[in-house]
Order: C-alpha cells, then structure tokens, then sequence
C-alpha cells in the first residue's frame, strides 16, 4: 500500500516540477527567438540602412549589450526579489525591445530597442536555468535544466519559418522596408505568452529558505519530493547555508574556485567555438557558397531542424550517459567538421552539399553536448548562498565571449575568409575537449548539496 502511494506521489510531483520547469524554459524561447530572428532581418536591414560590415555587426551585437548587463545584474536582483518576480520583469523588457525593434525610423532607435531586449534576454538566460536547477530532483535535473535549451531551439527553429513566411509575403522591396520590421515586431507573442505564465509558477525553494521562509518552501517541496524527502531537504540547504558566507569573495578561495574556473571556461568555449556566428548569420554563410536568398533561408531552417532535434535526443542522454561524456564527443565532432567546412572553402569546393553536410554535422554535435550541458553545468555547480552571483558572473562571461564573436565575424569572413575564420573555431573546439577531459567533474545525479560538497574537496 504504502509503495503504491509513493508511487503516486512520485508521478504526481514529476508533473507538477515538469510543468513548472517549461514554464521557466520559456524564457529560452525567447532566447531563441532573439537568436534567429536577426538572421532572416539582417539582410534586409543592410540595404535599408545602408549599413557597412562593422555596422552589420553592430546591429547583430547590440543585443548582446543589453544581455551583458542583464546576466551581470541578474544574479544580485535574483538573490535580493526572488528569481520569479525577476523573471517577470524580464519578460517585461524582452516585450518593450520587440516592439521597439520594429518601429524604429532611425539605426540607432533600432540599436536603443535591441538593448533593451538584451537586459531581458540576459536575466532569462541567467534565472531561467538556475531557477529549474532549483526545483528539480537530482535524478532529473538534467533534463529538466536542458529544458531551457531546447526551448531556445525550439525558439530558433520556429524562427526561420516565421522569418521565411514574412519574407515571403511581400517583393524584395517590401522586405527592405517592412519585413524585416514584422519579424522583430513578432517577438511580443512568446513574449507576452512567458509573461502571462509565470504568474502561475512557484518561488524557488531553495530562494525562499534562503530568506528565512523555510515554512513557505515546504509546500513546494512536499510537491517536488514528498513527505520523507522534503523535510530532508530543508535540513540539508539550512546546512549548505550555514557553511557559507555568500560572499562573492569565497568563489575565489582555494575550495570553490575550480567551480569559478569550470563555470566561467565552459560558458566562453560555448561561444568561441563559433555556434552563434553560424546561427546568426547562416543565410549569409550559405550565400557564401552560391546560394540564393530563398535557397539560403531553406537551408537556414534545416539547420534550425538538426538543432531541434539533436537537442531532444541530448535531454534524453543528460541523466543516462553524463555531462561530461556529451561534452567530449561533441567537442571533437565539432572540431572534425570544423576542420572540414575549413578546408572545403580553401580548396573551393563549396558548389556542393559538403558545406551544408558537415555545418549540420557541427551543429548537431554542438546541440547534443555545449548547447544544454553548459547551460546545466553552469545552474549545478556553484553553492547554495552565491549561486545567484555565481551563475550571474558566467553567465556574463557567456554573452561577452558571444559579443566578441557576433561582432567580430562579418569584418573577419570580410578580411581572412571563411576557411581561416572556421579553422580559428575547430582550434577552440578542441580547446574545449582537452578543457572538459582534464578540469570538469561529472554531476550526474548528484544532489546540489552533494556537487558542493565535492567541488569543495577538489582543489584547482
């Protein structure tokens, strides 16, 4: 009788935390969204500011600003209102930069807007994670956390479609002047269908014992975990608590400081081994080898399809194989094909499917292990009392490496060419492979207070 009705309750608290999980993960979707949506409007946008390639940059980069400032801040808002209220705000400013992405007369009002919609896009990227990391029993906080990213390919794959309908709509001419203005302007729907939901979600848990709320916590977990194992667990965060200072200095002391390395390393290999450059600006990529404006954006969303779908699969291997098994093979996949899209612009033999084959080859080896394990890794590793800061400070580092990337591509397939700017990412992809193999420890299935436990007895 009494299996029969844990049982029960474990099914019951699986869907309440799987329900509240996608809820936060929604806020990848707009993550996503932000992503692809300036692939489809850069084109259009060159010609209708006349924009050079230092300005094209400018106008995919921008948005990363606004999400620099919204990670760094995101930790310190986070730990101070609670992750929730936080998010709505988010999703309040990912709203305004839509709208005001659209309208714009002038490149700066669109620049202004698209800052705007970083602050949200960094706080999601930041609170979203670490929020579902919070929630979630150990044995599936995996694929619960890797909700996010396949909500941000969800986000990018649904993207190219509402970009290639838009395009499509109109003549080339009405793409210049008004199509790109509905792409961005489409935004306020995943926007405002996140802002209406988290209403409905709980307070983070472990946030909430954190204020001394203990007694408004237990609910939630009770949800989550059951009688026995909620009440466990508030002991065993009160514990992880009063062990820690919560100062941003301890991340730096000799127990703690190879999860700030590990953390930090992974969130900037994430983005220097090129993946934004390919999904920002993939129609301009595939132009490079002949393509069409149409046949480009078709490609665009095959793309976006290998990404969807080599991200299921990466949620449903998390918690079976391990973070650290995903990130090695997909490290050196991507560094091999890579190495192969390098040397086929070289050599000139880009009339073909080969570039197309091993771009959907690197991008599904970078969605089935970089895409959500860093995401994952990033959310679990970082003590109880700082993992807002903590989280905040990598997730940072994220969007700065990405800004140098998305700034920096244009004038750098301009300048070196496409084989020298690919072989530069296949060199950081096998960076990231030897990074992984020597320094990151696997979490899988480990409680939060377990991970800090072990990371405090390895010493960098």
């Amino acid at each position: 009788m009494s299996t029969n009705y844990h049982n029960e309750d474990q099914q019951v608290s699986m869907k309440f935390v799987t329900l509240v999980s996608m809820v936060a993960a929604l806020g990848g979707l707009l993550f996503g969204f932000d992503t692809a949506v300036v692939s489809g409007a850069i084109g259009f946008m060159k010609e209708h500011f006349a924009l050079n390639e230092v300005q094209v940059g400018w106008a995919v980069s921008s948005l990363i600003i606004g999400c620099i400032v919204g990670a760094a801040s995101a930790g310190v808002l986070g730990d101070r209102f609670g992750r929730k209220k936080v998010l709505i705000v988010a999703a309040i400013l990912f709203i305004i930069g839509s709208i005001g992405s659209a309208i714009p007369d002038t490149f700066t009002g669109y620049i202004i807007a698209r800052m705007i919609g970083g602050l949200g896009i960094g706080i999601t990227s930041t609170l979203c994670p670490l929020y579902n990391a919070e929630i979630a029993p150990a044995k599936y906080r995996g694929r619960l956390v890797a909700l996010n990213q396949f909500a941000t390919v969800t986000g990018i794959f649904l993207t190219y479609f509402v970009n290639l309908g838009i395009a499509g709509y109109g003549d080339n001419a009405w793409d210049i002047a008004m199509g790109w203005r509905w792409m961005f302007g489409f935004g306020v729907v995943p926007g405002v269908l996140f802002l209406v939901l988290l209403f409905f979600v709980p307070e983070s848990p472990r946030w909430l014992i954190k204020q001394g709320k203990a007694a408004e916590s237990l609910p939630i977990l009770l949800k989550i975990h059951g009688e026995e194992l909620a009440k466990q667990e508030v002991l065993d965060i009160k514990k992880s608590f009063a062990q820690e200072s919560g100062s941003i200095r301890q991340l730096f002391s000799p127990t703690l400081r190879i999860a700030l390395i590990v953390g930090v390393g992974l969130a900037i290999l994430q983005q220097v081994t090129g993946i934004n450059a390919v999904m920002y600006y993939a129609p301009e990529i595939f132009k490079e080898t002949g393509a069409g404006t149409n046949a480009a954006l078709v490609q665009t969303i095959l793309v976006g399809l290998i990404n969807f779908l080599f991200t299921i699969l990466a949620i449903w291997l998390i918690d079976k194989v391990g973070r650290k098994v995903l990130l090695l093979v997909g490290s050196a996949s991507m560094a091999l094909s890579l190495a192969v899209i390098g040397a086929a612009f070289h050599m000139g033999h880009t009339s073909g499917p080969l570039v197309l084959i091993f771009i959907l080859i690197y991008v599904a080896s970078f969605a089935i292990s970089l895409g959500p394990v860093v995401w994952v890794i990033m959310s679990e590793i970082f003590p109880n009392r700082i993992r807002g800061k903590a989280t905040a400070i990598a997730a940072m580092a994220l969007w700065a490496a990405d800004y140098i990337v998305s700034q920096t591509f244009p004038p750098m397939l301009a300048s070196a060419g496409p084989a020298i700017t690919f072989w530069i990412f296949g060199f950081m992809s096998v960076i990231t492979f030897l990074f992984t193999w020597r320094l990151v420890p696997e979490t899988k299935g480990k409680s939060l207070e377990e991970i800090e436990s072990l990371l405090s007895s390895t010493k960098a």
